[in-house]
């Protein structure tokens, strides 16, 4: 385990808080061997993380061939300058969350108009209750059961 897992954990409370708060997430998928990581936006429910995008591209063909994924949130708060102004001493004040699970595609029309409802209602609440229409048929849903979910902080 990393040092500063050891000595700075996020409480359970904390990580979920960070996770309904933040607006961009990095979800990571297999690409043959090779990690293929891409910026998100997202929404967390009931232990899950939820995804929205094109209903085709690299993250959705990966997820079809390996299921699975990791997905990381991060918050900058501050730099901290040290005493010296050593360049080698500067630190970042920050928390984050890492995920270990597996993800699959919500197929169901009425699944993915709850979840597309909750993306709208964080990101864009003016535009809540508004019908998707056909544009849903456009629209990927990835669902992440989480397998493991850490957090960090540094003060």
């Amino acid at each position: 385990m990393q040092n500063r897992m050891k000595n700075h954990p996020l409480a359970e409370e904390e990580i979920d808080s960070l996770l309904e708060t933040e607006l961009i997430g990095h979800l990571a998928t297999v690409q043959g061997n090779q990690p293929y990581v891409v910026p998100v936006h997202f929404f967390y429910q009931d232990q899950k993380i939820y995804i929205h995008g094109l209903h085709k591209g690299q993250k959705l063909k990966n997820i079809s061939e390996n299921q699975n994924v990791c997905f990381e949130v991060s918050r900058f708060e501050k730099l901290i300058m040290p005493t010296d102004n050593s360049p080698c001493d500067v630190n970042t004040q920050y928390r984050s969350v890492i995920i270990k699970g597996t993800a699959k595609i919500v197929e169901e029309d009425k699944a993915k108009t709850g979840v597309l409802n909750q993306i709208v209602e964080k990101y864009t609440p003016i535009l809540s209750g508004i019908e998707f229409g056909d544009s849903i048929k456009e629209t990927a849903v990835i669902e992440i059961t989480i397998k493991e979910m850490t957090g960090k902080y540094y003060p």
